[in-house]
C-alpha cells in the first residue's frame, strides 16, 4: 500500500511537473549556420577582407505572446585568425550583432562581453556569446536570422573595430513557434535599447556604445575623444586615435603609417601632454642595445590656439632582441595655453633618434606628417607666457631631442650611406600599423 502510494505521488510529481513545463517556453534549441562575410578594417587597416563563419542562434522552440525570450549568438567559427604581427590580449575583444527578426520584428541587437583569452599571432580569434532579449508581440512563427556585426578590439592606444555584413544568402538560425497569449493582437510603439528589441513595433537596434573611450561601435554618438578642459572640474582628457602618414624620405620606404593618440592631465593653468603610439606591432629585423631608440613629436595646435607642443619620451630601457616587437615610449610635455577658447591638438613632425652604439653621436630620422587628424580637443585659458603664434612651442619635458627638420639631409645621408641596417631597421619598426593584417587566413 506505501509502495502505491510513493508511485502516485511520483507519477502527480511528473505530471505536474509536465504541466508546468508546458505553460512557458520550452527549452532552447540551437543551430547552426554558415555565410560569406565581407570585413572592412578601421580607416588605414587595409582592403576589405571576405571569408566564412559560422554562427549557432539559440532561442526557445515556442513560447507565448507577451514572452520575453532570451536570444544568444555564438560564434563557432570566425571568419578570420588575428595578425601574425601581434598578440591580443586577454578581455579586449567585444563583438556586436544584429539578428534578423522575421515577420516584421525588424532587428535584435545582441551584444557580447569584453571576455576573450590572450589570441596569439595568427590563432583564430575569439570572440564572446552575444546576448539579447527579444519581446514576443504577435503569434505566429518568428525566424531568427544572423546578419551583420562588429569586433572591437581594445589595445593600450586605442579601440578599432571591424565592420562585417553578410556578402550572400543566411540560412535561419532559429525559428520561435508563439502561441497567442491572453494579451493577444499585437503591441505597436514599443522601442527598446541595450540589447533587446520588441517585434510588431518600432525597433531601436541599440543605444550609444562606447569601447575604449574611443570608438563607437553601434548607435547614437560620441565626441571621438574630444573633450572639454576648461570647466566641470574634469582633470583628465582622453584623446581618440587617429591614423597619421609619415614621409620619412629615402630611410624608410613607403613611409609611416601608425595611430597616433594624444591625452591631457590638467595641472594648474597648463596641461600634462602624453602622446601614444602603437606598441609592439612590429618585429625587430635586428638586435637593438638599450638606448637605440629615442622619439619625439610635434604636436600641432589649431582653433584659438597656434604653435606646436614638444613631446618627447625616453629611450628603449633594455636591448631588443631580434625579432622581439618593438615600441616606441610614451611621449611627454606640456602644454600652456596662449589663447583662449577651443584648442585642437593633432599629431605633427616624429623625430627618432637612432644610436647603435653607447657613445656614438645620435643620428636623427625627421619624419613629416602628411595626413593627420584632431586627436583631442580641449576648452583653454590663456595662460602669461603661453603659446600663441606659429613660432612658439609649449615646454616639453627636459632633456628632448634637438629639433630636426625634414631639410636636415645630413642625418638622412650620414644613416643611408654608414649604417644600411639601420634603414631596415627604419622599415620594420614604422612600416607597419597594429592592424594592418587582422584578415582572414588564405
Amino acid at each position: 500500500m506505501k509502495t502505491q502510494r510513493r508511485v502516485s505521488a511520483a507519477a502527480i510529481a511528473l505530471l505536474l511537473g509536465g504541466a508546468g513545463i508546458a505553460i512557458g517556453a520550452t527549452p532552447a534549441q540551437a543551430a547552426e549556420t554558415k555565410f560569406n562575410v565581407k570585413c572592412v578594417p578601421p580607416a588605414g587597416g587595409g582592403s576589405p577582407v571576405e571569408g566564412e563563419t559560422t554562427a549557432k542562434v539559440t532561442a526557445p522552440a515556442s513560447a507565448k505572446v507577451g514572452d520575453e525570450v532570451d536570444v544568444s549568438w555564438e560564434t563557432v567559427k570566425p571568419a578570420s585568425n588575428n595578425t601574425d604581427l601581434m598578440d591580443i590580449p586577454q578581455d579586449a575583444v567585444q563583438p556586436t550583432g544584429w539578428i534578423t527578426v522575421g515577420g516584421g520584428g525588424g532587428e535584435l541587437k545582441v551584444v557580447g562581453e569584453k571576455k576573450n583569452p590572450p589570441i596569439p599571432k595568427k590563432a583564430p580569434m575569439v570572440m564572446s556569446v552575444m546576448k539579447g532579449k527579444l519581446k514576443l508581440t504577435k503569434a505566429g512563427k518568428i525566424t531568427l536570422t544572423p546578419g551583420k556585426y562588429d569586433v572591437a578590439v581594445t589595445f593600450s592606444f586605442g579601440t578599432f573595430v571591424t565592420k562585417c555584413a553578410p556578402t550572400g544568402s543566411v540560412g535561419v538560425g532559429a525559428t520561435i513557434d508563439v502561441a497567442a497569449g491572453s494579451s493577444g493582437g499585437t503591441t505597436t510603439g514599443g522601442t527598446t535599447t541595450g540589447g533587446s528589441t520588441t517585434t510588431g513595433g518600432s525597433t531601436t537596434t541599440g543605444g550609444s556604445t562606447t569601447t575604449g573611450g574611443s570608438t563607437t561601435t553601434s548607435g547614437g554618438s560620441a565626441s571621438g575623444g574630444s573633450a572639454s578642459g576648461g570647466g566641470g572640474g574634469q582633470t583628465d582628457f582622453p584623446g581618440k586615435a587617429v591614423e597619421v602618414a609619415f614621409d620619412c624620405g629615402p630611410v624608410v620606404p613607403g613611409g609611416i603609417k601608425t595611430p597616433v593618440t594624444i591625452n591631457a592631465k590638467k595641472n594648474g593653468g597648463s596641461y600634462d601632454l602624453t602622446v601614444k603610439t602603437a606598441k609592439g606591432a612590429m618585429a625587430a629585423p635586428m638586435a637593438l642595445p638599450a638606448g637605440a631608440l629615442k622619439p619625439s613629436m610635434d604636436v600641432k595646435l589649431g582653433g584659438a590656439d597656434s604653435g606646436t607642443v614638444k613631446v618627447s619620451g625616453p629611450a628603449n630601457a633594455e636591448p631588443i632582441p631580434d625579432k622581439a616587437p618593438v615600441s616606441l615610449s610614451d611621449m611627454t610635455g606640456t602644454y600652456k595655453p596662449g589663447k583662449s577658447g577651443k584648442v585642437t591638438l593633432s599629431p605633427d613632425q616624429l623625430t627618432i633618434d637612432v644610436t647603435m652604439a653607447p657613445g656614438a653621436t645620435p643620428i636623427n630620422v625627421p619624419c613629416k606628417a602628411t595626413s593627420s587628424g584632431v586627436s583631442l580637443e580641449l576648452d583653454t585659458a590663456a595662460q602669461p607666457g603661453g603659446s600663441g603664434s606659429s613660432t612658439a612651442s609649449g615646454s616639453g619635458t627636459p632633456g628632448g631631442l634637438a629639433e630636426t627638420g625634414a631639410e636636415d639631409e645630413g642625418g638622412i645621408k650620414a644613416l643611408a650611406l654608414v649604417a644600411g641596417t639601420v634603414i631596415l631597421l627604419g622599415g620594420a619598426v614604422f612600416t607597419f600599423t597594429p592592424w594592418r593584417r587582422l584578415r582572414g587566413t588564405r
